[in-house]
Order: structure tokens, then sequence, then C-alpha cells
């Protein structure tokens, strides 16, 4: 099945975002998308990332990336029906597309939080230097909890995908606050979109509450994935799918 086809079984059609949507993928970088999962979703989503932690301990989040100060899961798409709501979702499939011209796959299904006086990352984008027309990368956060300025949420500089400079080019210290920075708020359930070429980064929890995200993060499809869905694909989960999903996760047949 051809990208574009499953887009559209899946419920992506020329209206399904707002040209103002667009207008602010293109002008600012990101997108967000208020209260698009219902909470119930939401509470299946925490009790099945609660249950992995717990299961999973010291090893998660080997499959991609661990990182210090913070609970990391991944492959999610393997671990749980809850969690391809991130692959089938048309407004998110919708803004993704605009990003990445329609050519799209999962990259990886992530999630993080960023424990109490900890999560700081310094600016970046999730693309080198942008030398060719068109972007590759686009993520998608999916909000578990709330999101503000004291439990670590992630700070963008909109704008900053539309040029080719990189943070470190103009920063002498990328963990520093840039001055056209803002930090995302949001509410449990609500979804942002994110030009991943965008510079960004995790801000400092200095709360005592959680600060749950996933991260779906796609790629054109020419590009290797963050993580190899179809290596690592499960038969339960190739049941489950339908052939759209399949397509939009990358993947072509059981290993």
């Amino acid at each position: 099945m051809e990208i574009r086809e499953a887009l559209v079984e899946l419920g992506v059609g020329d209206d399904t975002i707002t040209a103002d949507d667009r207008e602010r993928l293109d002008r600012d970088g990101y997108v967000r998308f208020p209260r698009l999962m219902a909470s119930s979703t939401v509470e299946a989503l925490r009790n099945r990332i609660g249950a992995l932690m717990a299961e999973e301990q010291d090893r998660a989040g080997l499959e991609v990336h661990q990182e210090g100060g913070t609970e990391r899961l991944s492959d999610l798409i393997n671990k749980g029906s809850e969690f391809w709501i991130v692959i089938s979702h048309p407004r998110v499939l919708a803004a993704v597309a605009h990003v990445l011209d329609y050519d799209l796959q999962l990259s990886s299904l992530n999630s993080r939080n960023a424990l109490p006086g900890q999560g700081l990352q310094s600016l970046h984008a999730d693309w080198g230097r942008r030398e060719t027309p068109g972007y590759q990368v686009c993520n998608s956060f999916w909000l578990l909890d709330d999101f503000g300025p004291e439990n670590g949420a992630t700070r963008l500089v909109p704008g900053s995908h539309r040029g080719t400079q990189l943070p470190g080019d103009v920063m002498e210290e990328t963990s520093a606050t840039h001055p056209d920075e803002v930090v995302l708020r949001g509410d449990p359930g609500d979804v942002v979109v994110v030009n991943s070429h965008v510079w960004h980064g995790g801000t400092l929890n200095t709360s005592g509450r959680s600060r749950r995200v996933l991260h779906g993060y796609f790629c054109r499809r020419n590009q290797p994935q963050q993580l190899n869905q179809q290596q690592y694909l499960r038969p339960a989960t190739w049941d489950g799918l339908t052939p759209a999903q399949r397509t939009v996760l990358g993947v072509t047949h059981l290993p």
C-alpha cells in the first residue's frame, strides 16, 4: 500500500487540519491540538507506561536511548495496542504529512518522564545542518501530564527550522536560555506536532510532579528509522495492525 493511500484510509484529507494549523507549522514549526486524547485514553497510557517501567526497570529504554534523570521507554508500538493511536490519529498524521510532504513513516515511539530536579537538555535539532530543501523529521508530543515551566516542559525557538544554522553556531552555551525560546504549555490529552528541525530541548523539572510524554517521531520513507520497526516487529503487533497502520509503521512482513 502506498503511503498516500494509507493516510486516506486513516482519515487524512485536505481539510483534516486547518489553514491556520498549516500556517503555524510553516511559520513557527509547531502546532498544538488541545485535548486530542480522551481522558480514558490518557489514563490507559499512563497505566501501561507504569506497568512497563515496573517490568523493565534498568532495561527501560535500551532499544533506543537511556538518559540520566529521566524515565524512558522505547519500542512502544510492540508493547501495547494503547500506543497505536500514534500511527492512526488523522489530525496528527495530517500535520506530520504537511511537514514531510506526505512522505512519512514512524521512526520511533518512546516515552520520557523528566524526574524532579532533572531533565534539562541543551537546545538541539533532531537533524544536522539542513543543506537541501524540505524537512526530514517531525515529532509529535502526546502529553500525559500538565506541561509548563515548572515541570520540565519542552522549550522551542519558533521559526528556527527555517534557517540553516544550529544552536551551537550562535550560542556559547546551548543549555542556556535563548532570548526567543518559548516553553510549551498544555494539558493531559493535548498533542503538539513539532517540525524536528526546530531548536528544542527539555527544561528542568523543578516541581515534584511527573512530566510524562510520548514521542511519536516520524521521518521520510527513504531515511533510516531511529528504531528499525521491521526488525523489532512482533507477530501480535503485525496481526493487530491494519494494512494502513502497517504502511505508516514502515513494515511489510513479519521478520
